[in-house]
């Protein structure tokens, strides 16, 4: 974490902002907006990018990513032009687990990838592009969404060591640590061998 200069007052307003943007469920309002029905009852359940995609609408699943992923990006953005480094952290911290955890939804939200690609990236694009690329090998590999962001969340701690970035290890290290207890049911899939594979539609 970086040096905490910012008063701890402000710091909870940030984080409290980041939370709240961060828990608008764009995968729901994108599913309506596009007339697919209620993403709770397609697939997984989940109101993520991979689940938009299983109904079958590319576009509303990119639509998805996009927002998901820019929550995260601007919280912390935000956070860092008008507060500073430490409040960048807080913020991505806070998107992160509101998409996690929305109170609009009664905290049961989605995994968190596509927000922590976001926060990652605008925290240090190095360090966003190296775990984005373990994803793309992952998923060109093995073709299983879930695996992709287990392996690029795993290695984003080792990425920001190796790269001198030690002030955003822990920030990584905990966010990995969610999106692997986020995703516990994929890893049981995984291991039984009935994960199912990117573009397959579950209905």
């Amino acid at each position: 974490m970086p040096e905490l200069t910012t008063a701890s007052g402000l710091l909870a307003l940030v984080g409290l902002a980041a939370y709240l943007l961060g828990a608008i469920p764009f995968g729901l309002l994108i599913a309506k907006l596009f007339g697919l029905g209620n993403l709770r009852e397609i697939g997984s359940g989940n109101i993520g990018a991979t689940n938009v995609l299983r109904t079958g609408s590319k576009p509303a699943a990119a639509a998805t990513l996009i927002l998901d992923a820019g929550k995260g990006a601007f919280a912390v953005i935000l956070a860092r032009v008008l507060v500073g480094e430490d409040a960048a952290q807080i913020a991505g911290a806070a998107a992160f687990l509101g998409h996690c955890f929305p109170v609009y939804l009664k905290f049961k939200g989605g995994k968190g990838v596509a927000t922590f690609f976001g926060t990652v990236i605008a925290l240090s694009w190095p360090l966003g592009l190296a775990a984005g690329a373990v994803w793309l090998a992952t998923a060109y590999t093995f073709r299983i969404s879930s695996l992709s962001a287990l392996m690029a969340a795993l290695m984003t701690p080792i990425f920001a060591w190796g790269f001198g970035q030690r002030e955003l290890v822990v920030l990584s290290l905990f966010l990995g640590f969610l999106i692997w207890i986020r995703h516990r049911e994929n890893i049981i899939r995984l291991l039984s061998g009935t994960e199912p594979r990117i573009g397959a539609k579950k209905r």
